[in-house]
């Protein structure tokens, strides 16, 4: 009989080791799907991981790793400090929404002026926008006691039926022969989040996420707030006595959290994406929680869990025009990641253990 066995502290080991062993398990059963697919796993598995970085065409799909992993790093960044407070925003999909929403309108507010402030007040709309979303669970949260899970979720779908209402009214282009979608930003200079160094994937996001994993990292390790963040998630009791607010630090990391989601909308759709559209999102929201978790909660694991993810991503793409594979198929690949990193988790408090079985 096997038994799970409370270890007495966690085991650093298999802290670390978790995230390696679930993108081997990923791997290993992500390949038995392809299988089952009647596609060659081996070649399925090396399409994803390999080719966006050393096949033939790499050079151009590298420049889209940081495309692809800024949104997710920016979004987990702001998630990981609520996580790891115990404070859990699942909504950032509704949040990164509402900051495209905002910051998209700011701009296009001023269409077709050309002045250098536009696309600085496009940001702080677009931070605005995704911090209104995510105080709405905060607030219920503090005055009511709200589970704030559900609501930040529930509020990813009103979210979406904003992102289609504007796209058909208010935010619709005039000149679009009847098409829902905004004017695209792209062609709008103030307002476009172009490359800073022509195609190498560079732009203000990627910065963005950048000063956001270093400003985490600083917050959590050298200022007093971030103590009281650790401190929340490890000991709540401990954390009271320690004089901790805990509706002040609710208000805080999640408005953080949607504030960051925000600011990824908003660099999405004034670059990459370039319009607001009824499908603009692609669940960058949800996907960032697997980002967050892979890398620990840890600014720099974090980083290296969004580029990973982004490979996911681009391979992906590489691997459903090169192999056939369904979109759906690798939706459930990613997925898998999240299953064994939560299943392998388990052994960082637990330990396996065979025990005989008693016979009455």
């Amino acid at each position: 009989m096997i038994v799970l066995e409370k270890r007495p502290q966690p085991s650093k080991a298999w802290s670390y080791a978790t995230p390696l062993v679930a993108v081997l398990a990923t791997m290993l059963f992500g390949g038995i799907l392809f299988a089952v697919l009647g596609k060659n796993p081996v070649q399925a598995i090396g399409t994803i991981f390999w080719e966006p970085l050393f096949g033939e065409f790499a050079f151009y799909y590298r420049p889209q790793l940081l495309v692809k992993g800024a949104p997710l790093v920016l979004i987990a960044i702001g998630l990981s400090l609520g996580f790891r407070a115990g404070i859990w925003n699942i909504g950032a999909e509704g949040q990164y929404i509402m900051g495209a929403i905002f910051g998209a309108g700011a701009g296009l507010a001023f269409y077709p002026l050309d002045a250098w402030y536009v696309f600085p007040i496009m940001v702080m709309a677009g931070a605005l926008g995704g911090w209104l979303w995510a105080s709405i669970p905060a607030f219920l949260k503090v005055r009511f006691g709200t589970n704030e899970i559900l609501v930040s979720l529930m509020l990813v779908y009103v979210a979406e039926q904003m992102m289609a209402s504007v796209s058909l009214g208010l935010l619709k282009n005039p000149e679009g022969f009847g098409f829902p979608g905004s004017r695209n930003l792209q062609s709008y200079e103030s307002a476009h989040n172009a490359e800073l160094i022509a195609g190498s994937g560079m732009h203000w996001g990627v910065v963005t996420a950048l000063i956001a994993v270093i400003f985490s990292y600083i917050l959590l390790n050298r200022h007093m707030l971030g103590f009281h963040i650790r401190l929340t998630g490890e000991a709540p009791r401990a954390a009271k006595f320690a004089g901790v607010n805990p509706a002040r630090l609710i208000l805080f990391c999640l408005g953080l959290s949607g504030a960051l989601a925000g600011l990824a909308g908003m660099f999405e759709v004034s670059g990459p994406s370039g319009v607001v559209s009824i499908d603009f999102n692609v669940g960058y929201g949800f996907t960032a929680i697997i980002v967050a978790f892979l890398g620990r909660l840890h600014p720099v694991g974090i980083l290296l869990a969004g580029g990973l993810m982004a490979l996911t991503y681009i391979g992906g793409e590489i691997a459903q025009s090169q192999m056939g594979l369904p979109a759906a198929a690798i939706q459930v690949f990613q997925g898998m990641l999240l299953f064994f990193l939560l299943a392998f988790d388990l052994l960082t408090n637990y330990r396996i253990r065979a025990a005989r079985s008693e016979v009455a």
